[in-house]
């Protein structure tokens, strides 16, 4: 099967990475195992707790919380509050102990995400349509994040684009192409920094390794440097 392939806008500290994953049955029929959903867990419970050990290998701190950040603002956005970096989120919900299983596509994200302190997009094969490509949003770009059609707006932010718009983001994924019960293949983007290249490779690795844990069939993804007019 063909890579999938992205074009990425260009950008100063963006270090896209990832793959597909394919399983050969729908989510629906694929419930978490349970050392996934034992490393939903904050990185401090994590010893004795059944989840899998290359985990230890992450483990996020200030410094990864300050370079995220970063590369969220370059575009003009500003990542606090109801709009901070998905893996920040995780982080505040698994210490309150609500971060809770939802499928085995979004568990694997999560966990690794959560330990890593590198936001993760999920996003269905199915339901996103190429070309695609990484870049700022619009000014007046904005979709529905949730099954209850709140919105979240995207002016200046860095977003993973399919043929019908933004589609996902390290913020909030959009719900026109999240997962579902009937989801077997998902493309997974882990929004990386080139002030964290090791982290975010070490990310990857174990991103693919518990993926392929899970039963999935990986396939790479070709990110691809692009100048902007050659995909408007």
């Amino acid at each position: 099967m063909s890579a999938v392939r992205v074009a990425v806008h260009p950008h100063p500290t963006l270090l896209p990475v990832g793959f597909t994953a394919r399983w050969s049955q729908p989510m629906a029929a694929m419930p978490s195992p349970g050392w996934l959903t034992a490393a939903l867990r904050p990185f401090a419970m994590l010893v004795d707790s059944g989840a899998p050990p290359e985990l230890s290998r992450l483990g996020s701190d200030e410094a990864v919380r300050t370079a995220v950040r970063k590369l969220l603002r370059h575009g003009g956005y500003k990542p606090s509050g109801r709009g901070k970096p998905a893996s920040e989120y995780l982080l505040g919900a698994a210490d309150e102990g609500t971060l809770g299983s939802i499928n085995l596509a979004v568990d694997l994200c999560n966990a690794v995400s959560l330990h890593a302190g590198l936001p993760i997009s999920v996003v269905d094969l199915a339901l996103a349509s190429p070309p695609l490509h990484l870049g700022i949003a619009a000014d007046d770009a904005s979709y529905v994040f949730n099954a209850t059609g709140q919105e979240i707006k995207l002016a200046g932010l860095l977003c993973l684009h399919d043929a019908a718009g933004p589609c996902a983001n390290a913020v909030k994924d959009a719900q026109r192409t999240k997962t579902r019960a009937e989801t077997t293949g998902v493309l997974c983007i882990v929004w990386g920094s080139r002030e964290l290249a090791l982290r975010t490779q070490a990310t990857l690795e174990v991103y693919r390794a518990l993926t392929e844990r899970s039963g999935a069939t990986i396939d790479p993804v070709e990110f691809t440097t692009v100048e902007i007019a050659a995909v408007d």
